[in-house]
């Protein structure tokens, strides 16, 4: 790249409109900067040793790697992950056209900051500091292998050479899988008021979980019909402790965050919040499953009011994008008191019904029973395998069945347990 393209391309990033918040980082302000230092007659070598040091560590500290390059896979990754114009309104399906041309020149201009890859701009670096020769490698990823609906609008960005032309590439994907976080991350919770990512969500597939199939099926088929923007319903899961509720729901979501769904964990003491949380929710391009884990109320509490609003719906119309999916120990999920039964309530009977018709306001509801014997031995069985651990069948019976004697009773808990504790054996 000759000096004057160089000072040509600095000026127009600057000029960036509905993509702007693209370079709003670290790593692309010293990119611009590095530019700038170039495009002057006699750049000033420690300058530019400095600027170009701490755009290597920039992208060192990036690890996603979409593409092999590391610039080239960190602006990739900035234009998916970027909130503006643009991705916003992909998301809602309302680009106007001022904002869609406008953005077709914007990409054509990240486009030529796209080509600025390791050898490129190291060897303008070199040439314009000679002193500075064989101080830095390229910086460069590791070839990605797993593949993600993101690499592989990476990979057809990487080959393309009018990114304008991409912007409608670009507008689907944010309309399924969203832009900002929601684009990168497939788990959040809400915390302290506001949604947080979770950075490392529980990786359980469907595949690891054993038995309970017919248990899973309608979950997932209604799932899939959310997803597919047909009718669905919220469910609620009930089973004794251990039994594979919530690792279902976590694997659901696991499943399917590739076609655009997203799991938000909520606590039972934050559902009065939910007003709150719907409202960030409401209107982005992923399908979002609320997930309530353990929900369950004493008599005094009236959290479960809140939920009235998403089950039935108020004078506001709930998100079309959100399900709940909730787990339960109880299958009535408000603690009843015979004490209530002879309350002053004049009309207690009322009151004891809207408690206890809660769970009824689930669309589906799914029992997952305590294992019997024949289940239990069947779980342990199928996690052994999965794990290749070599243990003759009589002998892993017997031991599993002393080990539920032993412990808390049989459960899809318990058999994963003594099956961690015979791994565990095996290997030391």
């Amino acid at each position: 790249m000759r000096p004057r393209d160089t000072k040509a391309l600095s000026i127009k990033a600057q000029g960036l409109a509905t993509l702007r918040s693209v370079l709003n980082s670290d790593v692309a302000r010293d990119l611009l900067i590095l530019l700038e230092l170039l495009d002057e007659e006699r750049p000033d070598a420690g300058a530019v040793a400095r600027v170009f040091g701490r755009l290597w560590e920039g992208l060192a500290g990036e690890d996603e790697g979409l593409l092999s390059d590391a610039w080239q896979s960190y602006l990739v990754g900035r234009v998916l992950d970027a909130e503006n114009p643009f991705s916003l309104g992909a998301e809602r399906g309302e680009i106007g056209p001022s904002v869609l041309a406008q953005t077709r020149r914007d990409l054509r201009t990240l486009r030529e900051m796209f080509v600025l890859d390791a050898t490129v701009l190291l060897g303008r670096v070199e040439s314009a500091v000679p002193a500075l020769s064989n101080t830095w490698v390229p910086w460069t990823n590791p070839e990605p292998v797993e593949e993600s609906p993101r690499r592989t609008i990476a990979r057809k960005l990487s080959a393309a050479e009018d990114w304008g032309s991409c912007a409608e590439l670009l507008a689907g994907h944010y309309a399924r899988h969203g832009a900002g976080p929601f684009g990168g991350h497939r788990a959040f919770n809400w915390r302290e008021g506001r949604l947080r990512v979770v950075s490392r969500p529980d990786p359980v597939s469907l595949d690891e979980l054993v038995s309970y199939e017919l248990e899973r099926e309608p979950l997932i088929t209604n799932t899939e019909r959310f997803l597919a923007g047909l009718p669905a319903h919220h469910a609620l899961l009930y089973g004794l402790p251990g039994t594979g509720k919530s690792s279902t729901v976590k694997a659901i979501m696991n499943e399917y965050a590739g076609e655009g769904l997203r799991l938000v964990e909520v606590k039972k003491e934050d559902l009065a919040l939910l007003p709150q949380v719907l409202e960030v929710l409401r209107g982005r391009g992923p399908r979002f499953i609320l997930f309530v884990d353990d929900l369950s109320f004493e008599e005094h509490e009236v959290e479960y009011k809140a939920l009235k609003a998403l089950l039935e719906g108020s004078v506001e119309e709930p998100p079309e994008n959100v399900r709940l999916y909730a787990t339960s120990n109880r299958r009535n999920l408000i603690r009843e008191t015979f004490s209530e039964r002879d309350a002053d309530d004049v009309h207690a009977r009322d009151t004891m019904q809207e408690k206890l018709s809660l769970a009824a306001r689930f669309g589906l509801r799914l029992t997952f029973p305590s294992p019997d014997q024949e289940r239990y031995l069947e779980i342990v069985a199928g996690l052994a395998r999965e794990r290749g651990l070599t243990v003759p069948a009589e002998h892993l019976r017997e031991r599993a069945l002393r080990w539920d004697r032993w412990h808390a009773g049989r459960s899809g808990r318990t058999a994963r347990q003594f099956v961690d504790e015979l791994e565990a054996e095996q290997q030391s």
